[in-house]
C-alpha cells in the first residue's frame, strides 16, 4: 500500500475518533470545534509518522502499532498545552479507540493478504 493511502487512512481513524466523541458529547457541530478537537491528534499522528518513518512500510502493523501512542500522547500533550481537556478516561477512549483502527486496518490488510495468497486445498 502507498504511503498516501496509509496516511490517508489514519487520518480517517482519527477523524472519525474525533468525530464520534464530539457526537456522543453532544457537542456543536461546528468546522471550528471540530477543527479545535482534531488538531492535536492530527499532530501527534504526523509526529508518530516521522518518528516511526512509517512510510518506509505503512501498512506494516509494527508501523501502526509505533504511530499509535505517538499518537495519543502527542495529541495528549498538544491539548494540555492549549487548554483542552484530558481527563484519564478520555486517554483511555483514546488510546483503546486508536490502537483498534491504526493497528485494525494494518492488521486486516496483512490477513486479507495471507488469506488470498493462500494455495488452494490448504
Amino acid at each position: 500500500m502507498r504511503s498516501l493511502g496509509a496516511g490517508a487512512l489514519d487520518v480517517c481513524c482519527v477523524l472519525v475518533f474525533v468525530g464520534i466523541g464530539r457526537a456522543s458529547h453532544e457537542e456543536a457541530a461546528s468546522v471550528t470545534g471540530f477543527a479545535g478537537t482534531a488538531w492535536p491528534f492530527l499532530a501527534g499522528l504526523g509526529l508518530g509518522w516521522a518518528v516511526t518513518r512509517a512510510w518506509r512500510r505503512p501498512a506494516a502493523v509494527a508501523a501502526g502499532a509505533g504511530v499509535w501512542p505517538v499518537t495519543v500522547a502527542a495529541g495528549m500533550v498538544l491539548r494540555a498545552l492549549s487548554g483542552q481537556g484530558t481527563a484519564f478516561a478520555f486517554v483511555l477512549v483514546a488510546l483503546a479507540f486508536l490502537g483498534l483502527t491504526l493497528v485494525g486496518w494494518r492488521s486486516a490488510t496483512l490477513l486479507g493478504a495471507r488469506v488470498f495468497r493462500a494455495p488452494e486445498g490448504s
